[in-house]
């Protein structure tokens, strides 16, 4: 499994209920994703930083989606170009679930 670490700055703060309404409005591109497990939009406290948490199956399903087509989407949405961070994922815990898995 691997994890990303998406972020990006943002000019202006961001309000919490502004980044509800931006996320709400993007998540349905990102329901079914193919190799996508799960995703998190992340806002920082003080709204200058915005991005997401996305645990994928593998790297190829992450590199389908982060294409240039999908960054130029994020710079003109947010005014600021996407920095990914990369991370393999050997253990999870899943509290909801009451389990501790290592992914194949």
């Amino acid at each position: 499994m691997i994890t990303t670490v998406v972020q990006f700055r943002l000019a202006e703060p961001l309000s919490l209920d502004e980044a509800k309404r931006r996320f709400q409005s993007s998540a349905p591109k990102y329901r079914n994703l193919p190799g996508l497990v799960r995703k998190y939009y992340i806002r920082s406290e003080d709204g200058m930083t915005a991005g997401g948490v996305y645990f994928w199956e593998n790297r190829e399903a992450a590199e389908k989606v982060y294409t240039g087509e999908w960054r130029a989407f994020v710079e003109k949405l947010y005014g600021s170009a996407p920095a990914i961070d990369w991370f393999e994922s050997p253990v999870v815990v899943d509290n909801a679930a009451h389990a501790d898995t290592a992914p194949q």
